[in-house]
């Protein structure tokens, strides 16, 4: 599984790193919904909800489908405005000056994004807005969310233009509580990073700084598809002549572990990456690899003779002899086991010893709480 982003044709003069501050707003909203997603930021997350106005913090609540769970595109209003620069604004005001650019029609349906996820490469099939189909779909699942989110959703598909002025209001008022000052300390770093990796790409090219990125991203030899390794299926271009040229790689110090890719149909792709990533020095591993692990100790059998491998090495006759299988049923798993990264096998004499990495095995579970979230 994975999001891919056909660059070919696109001139390296199109793909650039800028932060947004409206892109990192939409993360510091989402780590205060999700606090266990990101247990790094505990501190900041309990000091801010704790000062919060109590009617802030209410309002945040009517319209939190848009960062909780998922992320709405108009947090990057930048990418969708066609025939635009396709980079955010220095300032909120001036990347809130372009949302409000944005057609009603699009803002609605990259609102209400959550409703129809599994149509998001198809651009979110029919909108709210024209299609009474649609509509009720959308109204289905913001009910699920609660009632609040129902009530914010109808007003949104009944007074569009109502509605973007009192979001627009509610981004400001979070702006004042408490993101201006958190912007102020962290934007000065992501401004150094969006530079560094300019350089970078500029002296030693795509795959070069795609490493320094994310190890979950790639390029092919022909440079002309980047793909994002991930639990799900997506692919866009940076080519599209409606919307414009360009690729953008967007910082955010709030992000990790969510790697986010923005591959709508008619906006331009944006590649939401995080600093402070607690990666190990070879970093997580892909997402094939992590299910070939899981698939690996799933079997019966090999759980019961990983029992053993994990407390001494051991020869394929000697297993076959403790579990009473045959050495080729042994031979078999342990082929299996090794496939996924999970034995260390060394020679002694004549003699063929096995034996669990426990340090893999110990980080498949972070691996995969990565994997589901990026």
């Amino acid at each position: 599984m994975s999001v891919t982003i056909d660059i070919a044709g696109l001139p390296a003069e199109r793909i650039g790193f800028a932060p947004s501050p409206l892109a990192e707003l939409c993360m510091t909203l989402h780590a205060l919904s999700q606090p266990a997603h990101h247990p790094g930021l505990q501190s900041w997350t309990r000091a801010t909800t704790a000062s919060l106005d109590p009617g802030l913090a209410d309002r945040l609540l009517e319209a939190d489908f848009m960062w909780r769970s998922s992320f709405s595109d108009i947090f990057m209003a930048f990418a969708g405005i066609p025939g635009g620069t396709g980079h955010p604004g220095a300032t909120l005001a001036e990347e809130l000056d372009v949302l409000d650019r944005l057609d009603d029609e699009r803002f609605v349906m990259a609102a209400l994004e959550h409703c129809w996820l599994a149509l998001y490469n198809e651009g979110g099939g029919a909108n709210p807005l024209k299609d009474a189909g649609a509509r009720a779909k959308a109204l289905e699942a913001a009910a699920a969310r609660g009632p609040r989110q129902l009530e914010f959703s109808i007003r949104l598909l009944d007074d569009p233009a109502g509605v973007r002025v009192w979001m627009r209001r509610l981004l400001e008022d979070c702006d004042e509580a408490f993101f201006a000052e958190t912007w102020r300390r962290i934007e000065p770093r992501q401004t150094a990073d969006a530079r560094h990796k300019t350089e970078v790409l500029r002296h030693k090219g795509l795959p070069a700084v795609l490493r320094e990125v994310s190890s979950a991203l790639s390029v092919d030899e022909g440079l002309t598809v980047i793909t994002a390794d991930k639990m799900v299926d997506g692919q866009t271009t940076a080519t599209d002549p409606l919307v414009g040229p360009g690729l953008l790689f967007v910082p955010t110090n709030f992000g990790w572990p969510h790697l986010l890719v923005l591959h709508a149909p008619g906006w331009r792709p944006v590649v939401h990456y995080p600093l402070d990533s607690p990666e190990l020095a070879a970093g997580p591993g892909s997402v094939e690899l992590l299910q070939r692990r899981m698939e690996a100790l799933a079997h019966p059998m090999r759980m019961m003779l990983c029992r053993s491998l994990a407390r001494a090495p051991y020869t394929t006759t000697e297993l076959a002899r403790v579990y009473g299988i045959s050495a080729p049923e042994v031979s078999r798993h342990l082929a299996v086991l090794k496939r996924a990264g999970l034995l260390h096998t060394r020679r002694q004499g004549r003699y063929v010893q096995h034996q669990l990495d426990l340090s893999v095995v110990a980080r498949i579970g972070a691996d995969f709480i990565e994997g589901i979230l990026r």
